[in-house]
């Protein structure tokens, strides 16, 4: 089979496609036939040694949509309430299944391939009616939204979120499941994008490079927001900390210094906020927010947008993009 991979740490010219055999599942794994695996900055990281993957060569690629071609006897996947047994035998995952996956590239082989196994709690169902490519890219986006709001931050109905960068892979994926809660959503994004962030749910979008943001945060939010996801913790966590409500969660995301520009004064002491600091990947059971977020995308609740797709042989460029293009919603691979 096809797969990309790189042999050594660097730039996106170390990315070549290469054939390998295609992967064995174990008993607790199921073999993917992928449609569409997303593209994410994290996919960068990996690749340039900040965050070091297993073994090298590596596959690269964490997210991953498509049918499962067979699945490992332990296999049994988990229904979408709050039990932690498993589903009965006739729910169980089967050949044939649409499935959407995540959480590869550090201690698994990726996604950007034709095939890739994937351990079962990683992997669950997709159900029928929901777009495989853009399942493709919901992984890591939705999962990382999913996990700050509602794990991290337990937004309510009611309550108002600020969503820092509307129009990225995470961002949008949270506009939705804020929307989603009944909450009011506040987000930030460039002009262009406006429209179709209030589309998909945002109450009021502001353009983030305004002189006057922080007085329009405040305004759309009726005083401050309650729960504030950030992306940009060395541009925005001192502002977080000034425009929050009192009691308000603030969870921020990605590989920014949090200690730049925060003064930690009083608008942080005076207000009792919480800060959450996380990553998608200590996640101690990724299929049970990936099991809702596919639920979310089966029912249409959910619209992971696609910016553009590439195939194998472009994954290099599409990597290029991730990091410097201005898009909404996410890049996605069709091997």
């Amino acid at each position: 089979m096809r797969a990309v991979r790189y042999h050594e740490y660097g730039g996106p010219e170390v990315l070549r496609v290469d054939e390998v055999d295609r992967p064995e599942p174990a008993a607790d794994e199921v073999l993917i036939e992928v449609a569409a695996a997303g593209v994410n900055p994290v996919d960068t990281y990996f690749r340039e040694g900040g965050y070091e993957p297993f073994t090298l060569p590596m596959v690269t690629g964490v997210d991953a949509a498509g049918e499962a071609v067979s699945v490992g006897p332990d296999v049994v996947g988990i229904d979408a309430g709050d039990s932690e047994e498993p589903r009965s035998s006739g729910s169980r995952l089967e050949a044939g299944d649409a499935v959407v996956a995540t959480g590869l590239n550090k201690d698994h082989y990726g996604t950007c391939a034709e095939y890739v196994a994937v351990p079962s709690d990683r992997v669950v169902e997709l159900p029928a009616g929901a777009d495989p490519v853009a399942a493709g890219g919901a992984g890591v986006a939705a999962v990382t939204a999913w996990r700050a709001l509602i794990d991290h931050a337990g937004l309510e109905p009611a309550e108002t979120a600020l969503i820092h960068g509307g129009s990225g892979g995470v961002g949008h994926a949270a506009v939705q499941l804020a929307a989603t809660t009944g909450a009011r959503v506040v987000t930030t994004a460039a002009p262009e994008y406006h429209d179709r962030l209030e589309a998909l749910g945002a109450d009021a979008v502001l353009d983030y490079a305004r002189d006057d943001l922080r007085e329009a945060v405040e305004e759309a939010s009726a005083g401050g927001p309650d729960v504030i996801l950030d992306h940009r913790l060395d541009d925005y966590l001192q502002f977080d900390a000034d425009v929050a409500a009192h009691d308000a969660r603030i969870v921020g995301i990605g590989e920014n210094d949090p200690a730049v520009g925060f003064t930690n004064d009083g608008a942080a002491r005076g207000k009792d906020l919480t800060f959450q600091f996380m990553s998608m990947y200590n996640t101690p059971d990724l299929s049970r927010p990936l099991e809702r977020v596919a639920t979310l995308l089966g029912e249409g609740e959910l619209d992971i947008q696609v910016a553009r797709t590439y195939d194998l042989d472009d994954v290099a460029q599409a990597q290029r993009d991730v990091m410097s293009e201005s898009f909404l919603g996410k890049l996605v691979v069709t091997p």
